[in-house]
């Protein structure tokens, strides 16, 4: 695990300075990142007191490196995102929905454990998906609040390309992420969380 923290913070850094060197546009690329930097100093800052499994770290780094791609770009310039699965516009931002709801379901999936916040395995699923389903909700709203206050940097944040139905389907996305990483990642988190409550590493 020690070795591990090293290489997430390595990865972390590279492409940090790699997504901040000369974005499509700098007013984006802060609103885009800035999660990504929020989210990594909550992660040192929590590091000794509540070790999280290395599943979870290394999910967490994935979905930093999705927004800082997408920031440095934007999300609607991303290459090799265009026309997506036969659409005619760039689908970056599909993908970093999917994440958001996939590697929020972990992260609050791996709390509520430890926390034992809920009692039975259905009520657990409710839980978790839920809370992404919110954390999806709660980033449109942020975006709508952004769209209202900066008009120069609305339509590069919030990457719509003029699709009607982009909150929607991002939240829709956000829900197949979490319903997959309950579906496909359970067990071996569950492994984990056993090492990791029992002194293994």
């Amino acid at each position: 695990m020690h070795r591990i923290k090293y290489l997430w913070a390595v990865v972390f850094v590279i492409v940090l300075v790699w997504s901040g060197l000369e974005p499509r546009d700098r007013a984006t690329w802060w609103l885009e990142v800035f999660p990504a930097i929020a989210g990594a100093m909550v992660l040192l800052f929590t590091y000794r007191r509540f070790r999280l499994t290395p599943l979870v770290y290394q999910l967490i780094l994935l979905h930093c490196l999705v927004l800082m791609v997408g920031g440095h770009y934007t999300y609607a310039e991303v290459p090799f995102f265009d026309g997506w699965l036969g659409s005619e516009r760039n689908n970056y931002d599909k993908l970093g929905h999917l994440f958001q709801g996939f590697v929020p379901a972990l992260i609050a999936r791996e709390v509520l454990i430890r926390m034992q916040a809920v009692n039975g395995r259905w009520w657990l699923r409710l839980f978790v998906v839920s809370l992404a389903l919110a954390f999806s909700a709660f980033y449109e709203l942020i975006e709508w609040w952004v769209a209202l206050v900066s008009e120069e940097a609305a339509d590069a944040f919030l990457g719509t390309q003029g699709y009607v139905w982009d909150t929607q389907s991002d939240m829709a996305l956000a829900l197949v992420g979490a319903i997959g990483a309950l579906a496909l990642l359970s067990r071996v988190h569950d492994r984990q969380l056993r090492r990791l409550t029992t002194g293994g590493r």
